[in-house]
């Protein structure tokens, strides 16, 4: 078998295992954010931060959601490398974003972070941090969650379907989460340009 109709066939196994009920769970917290007028946070590294940059112009401009992403400033950003160091990157960029009950913290990560093992730490301060002041926490993640998993309000866990493409399929699969939370007819408000169009 090709590598590509590999890659497919478990892309569709993939969907096949998704559970429906962590979609709506993750739904009914968003609804009751915007409800309170609380603001979402989207958090993630690598593929991750891209995807955050993404979701944030989906969120705002389909949703009416006020949306953020830590990584859009890489200004800030490396300034808090360099003077505080990584691991408290998201924690201290929430801080000083004022992050407060009613808020919610969107995770974007392969492993959902394990601060024991030093992978994306800095996620896990920041839920740390988001859990001290009543946040919502949520997430998207691959492998077995992780801390994100763990402490989330709700959460969706991308199944692992082959250890040689859990990183590819859980990005790619991502996308596939916030495009079908930011569309769902609970949360959409605004119309999409092509959807449309005649």
């Amino acid at each position: 078998m090709s590598y590509t109709k590999q890659y497919l066939q478990q892309a569709g196994q993939i969907i096949e295992s998704l559970d429906e009920f962590s979609f709506e769970k993750i739904v009914d917290v968003l609804l009751l954010v915007r409800q309170m007028e609380g603001r979402l946070f989207f958090l993630g590294v690598g593929g991750g931060a891209g995807n955050a940059t993404h979701a944030v112009n989906d969120f705002r401009k389909i949703c009416g959601f006020e949306a953020y992403a830590p990584t859009d400033n890489v200004s800030e950003l490396t300034a808090r490398v360099n003077d505080d160091g990584w691991e408290s990157i998201f924690s201290k960029w929430l801080k000083g974003s004022r992050l407060r009950k009613g808020d919610a913290v969107f995770v974007f990560s392969v492993g959902g972070g394990n601060k024991e093992k030093q992978v994306s730490a800095n996620i896990v301060e920041a839920l740390v941090y988001a859990k001290e002041v009543g946040a919502f926490v949520l997430g998207a993640v691959g492998r077995d969650g992780g801390y994100t998993a763990r402490v989330a309000d709700a959460c969706i866990v991308i199944p692992t379907v082959d250890a040689e493409t859990v990183t590819p399929h859980t990005e790619a699969f991502q996308g596939v989460v916030w495009h079908l939370l930011a569309t769902h007819p609970k949360l959409k408000i605004n119309d999409m340009k092509w959807e449309t169009m005649k």
